[in-house]
């Protein structure tokens, strides 16, 4: 067998390193002022943020109200919604963020459990 060479090894480490450490995350929620469904969803997810993407979330909470042209941009037809950014693909939520599960697999930070087959 070919031995890899230093570059090759130095990239493969590199790789592995990124892939423990975690990618980052981008996420921008979109609110309506301080409605209680909207301070429901900033708590929610930044206790999701706190608990499960430890220092590599940069979360962006946008109140729709002061800025308009942003979640026009973004096509926004219900708050809260919440964007992921980065990682790729693009990824919407939709409400007060409550289910903490629902949110875990829509940001694909919790591995998808077998659907059980029915008989």
């Amino acid at each position: 067998m070919k031995e890899p060479k230093p570059k090759d090894s130095v990239k493969v480490f590199e790789r592995l390193r990124r892939k423990d450490k975690g990618e980052p995350y981008v996420l921008r929620l979109y609110v309506t002022g301080a409605t209680p469904r909207s301070v429901r969803a900033i708590e929610n997810i930044r206790r999701i943020c706190n608990e499960y993407l430890d220092g590599r979330c940069d979360l962006e909470v946008i109140d729709i109200y002061q800025q308009p042209v942003l979640a026009k941009g973004e096509q926004i037809i219900a708050a809260p919604t919440l964007i992921r950014k980065v990682p790729l693909p693009i990824r919407r939520l939709i409400g007060d963020l409550s289910s903490a599960e629902k949110i875990l697999l829509g940001l694909d930070l919790q591995p998808r459990k077998a659907q059980k087959t029915r008989k």
